[in-house]
């Protein structure tokens, strides 16, 4: 166990306790030193919090420890589907409170992808519209072949960019793939040519998102009204019209009162597949809804290239069933790093 998980352990045990008693009762010790710098960085990643000063001072779970604590993810699914402990149904309070108190990055992570974006933004400084335009062609259709990978479509990346390009389907494929794979190239295209439309985030524009990905595909593009299950999960999303709709619309009231763009896109990301608000395409429309965001305030767009489609859906999981995003930020932070070194 590392020395801050052994920290943590005391502290979820006996909270309030001041540094030098929480130093007293680990099992393995290091320095008091290591276990005052350990506690300090703890209190910066926003797990735990300080109350008092000086020696009076004493630490407890922040409010943002459900939130944002690491998770051994292999080990997390060493457990079947059953013996998992988790939040079975929707949880309001996210929206309606405890995401409303979280800062999502640390200050060291929002320090890299700040630099990051400062590279981007120098970058396309340099380029002609042109160029410009060849590279977001290029990012929409490794978006467009990985989206649609996630979900199940087995057009490899080559056969994708000679439907994007010269509309030939690959032999051997279904019709529905390749529908999938042009409606991801319409929705970006629409995201790009329209950079204003998901500024302020509604419940309206998620639809017509959703309505582009999903147009001749047989999926019904209204709000669901119906119950749905997910696969690998005994998380139960909402089955009633009218709260789906409460839960998008505090969703949007949430994302559009943030400050940092960062936050917004992977709130949208997680939040969209989370509420579940249609009988399909919901982590199809997170993803672009989320781009949406980036590109609305000049932001570099991700491809999720490189990102495992299993390691994908497991980060998800651990988002319906414990509503902890830590896995899913490292996603993210990957993916923009990845977008950044390698578009543009």
């Amino acid at each position: 166990m590392k020395y801050k998980d052994q920290i943590l352990a005391v502290i979820i045990a006996n909270p309030g306790l001041s540094s030098s008693e929480i130093h007293e009762k680990l099992e393995i010790k290091k320095s008091y030193a290591t276990t005052k710098r350990t506690l300090t960085k703890l209190v910066e990643k926003k797990l735990i919090e300080k109350q008092g000063k000086r020696k009076g001072t004493k630490y407890q779970l922040s409010k943002s420890f459900n939130i944002l604590h690491s998770v051994d993810i292999k080990k997390y699914f060493e457990q079947e589907i059953d013996e998992r402990k988790i939040q079975e149904t929707f949880n309001f309070e996210l929206l309606e409170k405890d995401l409303y108190q979280v800062d999502i990055f640390t200050s060291a992570e929002l320090e890299e992808l700040k630099l990051l974006q400062d590279m981007y933004l120098e970058n396309i400084s340099q380029l002609s519209s042109e160029e410009y335009s060849k590279e977001i062609e290029r990012l929409a259709i490794d978006l467009s072949w990985k989206s649609s990978q996630i979900e199940g479509n087995t057009y490899t990346l080559l056969e994708t960019e000679r439907l994007l390009k010269e509309k030939k389907t690959a032999s051997g494929k279904l019709k529905d793939e390749a529908i999938m794979l042009l409606n991801h190239k319409d929705a970006i295209d629409f995201i790009v040519e329209n950079p204003d439309y998901l500024k302020a985030l509604t419940v309206k524009a998620v639809e017509d998102i959703h309505s582009i990905l999903t147009k001749e595909l047989g999926i019904n593009r209204n709000l669901r009204n119906r119950r749905v299950g997910i696969t690998g999960t005994n998380y139960r999303p909402l089955d009633n019209e009218f709260q789906i709709k409460e839960a998008f619309e505090g969703m949007c009231r949430l994302i559009n009162g943030k400050s940092d763009v960062f936050e917004k896109s992977l709130l949208a990301l997680v939040l969209i597949s989370y509420i579940q608000g249609f009988m399909d395409g919901n982590k199809r429309t997170a993803r672009i809804v989320s781009n949406s965001i980036l590109i609305a305030n000049n932001h570099c767009p991700i491809s999720f290239r490189t990102v495992d489609s299993i390691d994908y859906k497991k980060a998800m999981l651990i988002f319906y069933e414990q509503n902890n995003i830590t896995p899913f930020k490292k996603i993210f932070i990957d993916q923009f790093r990845f977008a950044v070194n390698t578009y543009f």
